[in-house]
């Protein structure tokens, strides 16, 4: 794996320069968008939550989906995740202790009224790409001498994830008539939308790392993943401190 990464920084500068202009515009996307998309609902779905009372399993089923297809913070966490797995097994495995982190978290901070800002676990969500990012790029081994454990942190980040939609289902406002059906149903919907999301970046990677082209990029492509975790955060963290 090292020489990927070795190569990665010979041809870092240079590769820069081709892909500057659609690098900075699609940073520039996110950054305008964050509020938009990152852990965001619609004025129709918001409405629609706070009219209905009693178990509604189907449609928390389909917000829960929607949630995590459109939360694409969770979607690049994952992508770090994946990154250097191969084996079908290995990704069931991470993947699981993710989902694990962050369906305990969910119903523990719904129920328990857990209520911290959306920003502060958005920024801690952002960080949690860096993180990957740089466990990719093997730096904590470089820089610290030792190699954190992988799967641990991915089920702290996985409770922080969690968090992030506890503190978005209480914004809803959702009605107690049902609550812990509707929940459960969310979490379902949440696990089938990352399954449905983990497909198709599985499909993307498989056919990226059959090319060349994936030595080549590997080490841009989780610079990339760490920049836009640091602009998340920046951006959450500019958010809690002059708009909260």
């Amino acid at each position: 794996m090292y020489h990927i990464f070795a190569h990665g920084r010979d041809v870092l500068l240079r590769h820069f320069k081709n892909v500057r202009l659609p690098f900075l515009s699609i940073l520039c996307l996110l950054l305008v968008s964050t509020d938009v998309f990152a852990h965001g609902v619609t004025t129709g779905d918001k409405g629609y939550i706070q009219a209905i009372s009693g178990v509604q399993l189907l449609p928390f089923i389909y917000l829960g989906a929607k949630h995590m297809v459109t939360g694409y913070d969770h979607l690049l966490f994952l992508v770090g995740v994946i990154f250097f797995l191969y084996r079908l097994k290995d990704i069931g495995i991470y993947v699981s202790l993710f989902a694990i982190g962050h369906s305990s978290t969910l119903l523990a901070g719904v129920f328990m009224g857990v209520n911290v800002s959306a920003y502060l676990i958005d920024a801690i969500i952002g960080l949690s790409v860096v993180y990957k990012a740089l466990d990719n790029l093997g730096a904590f081994r470089r820089w610290f001498g030792f190699q954190p454990d992988t799967k641990v942190a991915t089920v702290v980040f996985g409770l922080f994830h969690g968090f992030g939609l506890a503190t978005k289902i209480q914004e809803f406002e959702v009605s107690p008539d049902g609550l812990l059906a509707n929940l459960v149903a969310f979490n379902v919907g949440v696990e089938i939308g990352q399954l449905l999301a983990l497909s198709g970046i599985l499909i993307i990677m498989g056919y990226w790392r059959g090319t060349s082209s994936f030595t080549k990029h590997a080490y841009l492509a989780n610079v990339t993943l760490m920049t836009a975790g640091f602009m998340l955060a920046g951006f959450q963290m500019t958010g809690f401190f002059f708009v909260a």
